[in-house]
Parts: C-alpha cells; structure tokens; sequence
C-alpha cells in the first residue's frame, strides 16, 4: 500500500522528527505500547500526518507534539524541528525534569574526577557483595 504525500508511518516519521534515534528503537518503542496516537495505542504501520497528537515515552520523560508535516527522509535537526510542535505541558514536564537531575545529589561514593582508582574499585566490588578472588 503506498503512503500518500501527506501521511507517513510513525515509525518512520519518529525517526525523521528526530525524537528517536533510529528507526528500529522507533519501530520497538511503538510496538512497546510507548507512543499513542491520538490517544491510541497503535502499531507501527500506523500513518500519521498533521494534526496528529503523538505520546512518546522516552526513558521517564513523556513528550507530547503536534505533528506539523511529514519527511521522507531524515534530515538536519533543523528540519526535523519543523515537523512537530511540542505542547507547553510536555515543554514544562521536560524542563522540571531536567531541572530536578541537575538538584539531585550524586551518589554517595562517587568519585566524578574520572576513572576509579583501585581502591574505589575494590571498595565498590565490596558493597556489591562481590570481590574477585578473595575469599
């Protein structure tokens, strides 16, 4: 069945929008009942075009847009920004988010200067409950 100029199956139109990174983990996000249509669960064979309302869930963050246009292809970020339009509650759920990881404290222990030192590894090995070797 050939898509119309105007209509593109969302799998593909995800991958084209840039919202996921290739056209596999958009096929599995659909299939994984992570993106509804229209308030819809659907499968990736499913034809989206503007006017549509798209739910992604990407990780914990769930985004809301607007189709605006379809590509074929996938273009520069620029262009993929223009095929969608994201709603004010989904930007104002995604800036609280971002916001709330840059509050949260690093874990206790971490050590954020790089590389673990040996004995970073060896003390993380034991609050595992693991160890390599020793018993």
């Amino acid at each position: 069945m050939p898509e119309s100029p105007d209509r593109l199956r969302v799998d593909k139109w995800l991958w084209a929008a840039r919202l996921l990174k290739t056209r596999s983990l958009a096929a599995e996000a659909v299939k994984g009942g992570r993106v509804q249509v229209n308030d819809q669960r659907v499968k990736a064979s499913k034809e989206v075009g503007p006017g549509d309302e798209l739910q992604v869930t990407i990780g914990q963050l769930r985004r809301i847009v607007i189709v605006r246009g379809v590509a074929e292809r996938r273009g520069p970020a620029s262009e993929a920004a223009l095929l969608y339009e994201e709603t004010q509650e989904s930007v104002a759920a995604r800036e609280l988010a971002a916001q709330q990881r840059r509050l949260a404290s690093p874990p206790p222990g971490a050590n954020l200067a790089g590389r673990p030192t040996k004995r970073d590894r060896r003390r993380f090995d034991a609050t595992r409950g693991g160890g390599r070797g020793r018993s």
